[in-house]
């Protein structure tokens, strides 16, 4: 009974470690991802330090962080946490569809009130395209994936 018990205590421990592996591997294959958070965190710091306009600071971190897909990687490495990262990840990318076209229907009522019909038609065009476009790139990836 007693070497029993000891053999229960001594897999668990194994577990974890080849858990913490395991994920250590997945880090060190994402390597690149975690770098260009690194600069980004850097580019970050460098831009309050000389006290840079805030505005042009996140426009120029944003397009860099959209151009070298940074936020789809930050998702990927949160989405390596077992049993919790998976259904964040979900959160986290489901609802950001659901946000923009609400808040495109809120402008557009706004601009309505305003007088800005042609805008407003012109603006919700272009929302429906961007919002197709992010439907048939998820319906893509989940039919290769």
């Amino acid at each position: 009974m007693n070497k029993e018990k000891r053999i229960r205590q001594n897999k668990f421990p194994n577990f974890l470690k080849r858990s913490f592996v395991t994920i250590w591997r997945k880090i060190l294959i994402y390597k690149k991802i975690l770098i260009t958070w690194l600069i980004i965190i850097i580019l970050l710091e460098i831009g309050l330090h000389f006290n840079i306009d805030k505005k042009a600071m996140f426009i120029g971190l944003s397009i860099f962080a959209i151009i070298t897909k940074a936020f789809t990687g930050l998702l990927v490495l949160i989405g390596l946490i077992p049993f919790i990262g998976p259904p964040l990840v979900n959160i986290l990318s489901l609802p950001f569809f659901w946000l923009l076209n609400a808040l495109g229907y809120f402008i557009s009522i706004i601009a309505i009130k305003k007088g800005h019909t042609n805008v407003v038609i012109s603006y919700r065009l272009l929302t429906i395209v961007f919002l197709t476009g992010i439907a048939i790139g998820f319906i893509i990836s989940r039919l290769f994936h």
